[in-house]
């Protein structure tokens, strides 16, 4: 299966961690390919640009969302943001295909949705989703330009939160996301690597990529 491969680059030495992190800039930091569209037929028409980096603390990752109709209506973490607009990261740790990984998601609005998920099968009928786990620390942030057709969201992931014991995995499984519900067109289920699926269903930990921390031993 080809599956698409991303050596995480370190966080920025221009990052100044005493400053309000959604001010970093990211421009030193490489997209990730357009969005596909889940089943693998071509791009998603409103696209979205994710960026990713590390360091010993934790994961970050940005989404930019060309969004040309941007609307939520939760307001409460763990509300099912999904079924609204969202961008969306999968993470397990290891190189095999994750049983269990984590969800987390993010709403233009702001809201986070977070999960731990048993998917032994990768059969709806099969999963268990544990909405009542809280990625301890985790930081997030979105913002709205409407005028501009845009919003974008920030995660700041630890991980303590999410990495079993012992030492730190080199190799992770993940897959990057984004729901696009237009409110006058057909839904855009777009994402990293298509789970080739229709309709989508991105609980396909068999299609997630492989992310390939580097210098990870590497102390700050």
């Amino acid at each position: 299966m080809n599956r698409p491969r991303l050596v995480v680059p370190r966080t920025p030495p221009t990052w100044d961690r005493r400053v309000e992190w959604t001010a970093w800039d990211w421009g030193a930091i490489p997209a990730l390919p357009p969005f596909t569209l889940a089943d693998g037929s071509g791009l998603a028409e409103q696209q979205t640009a994710a960026r990713v980096c590390h360091d010993s603390q934790a994961l970050y990752v940005r989404f930019d969302c060309d969004d040309r109709d941007i609307w939520g209506t939760f307001t409460r973490r763990d509300q099912p943001i999904y079924d609204e607009e969202v961008v969306e990261l999968f993470i397990g740790a290891g190189k095999a295909d994750p049983v269990r990984y984590f969800e987390i998601e993010l709403s233009p609005n702001g809201v986070l949705f977070d999960a731990e998920i048993y998917n032994p099968t990768s059969e709806r009928r099969d999963m268990v989703i544990e909405v009542t786990w809280n990625c301890r620390r985790i930081k997030w942030h979105a913002e709205r330009h409407d005028e501009e057709g845009l919003w974008w969201a920030m995660l700041a992931v630890p991980w303590d939160a999410i990495k079993p014991s012992g030492p730190m995995p080199t190799l992770w499984r993940a897959n990057f996301y984004r729901i696009e519900r237009t409110r006058d067109a057909v839904p855009e289920f777009s994402c990293w690597s298509p789970t080739k699926t229709e309709p989508a269903d991105f609980h396909k930990p068999a299609f997630f990529g492989t992310l390939e921390l580097a210098e990870v031993h590497k102390k700050e």
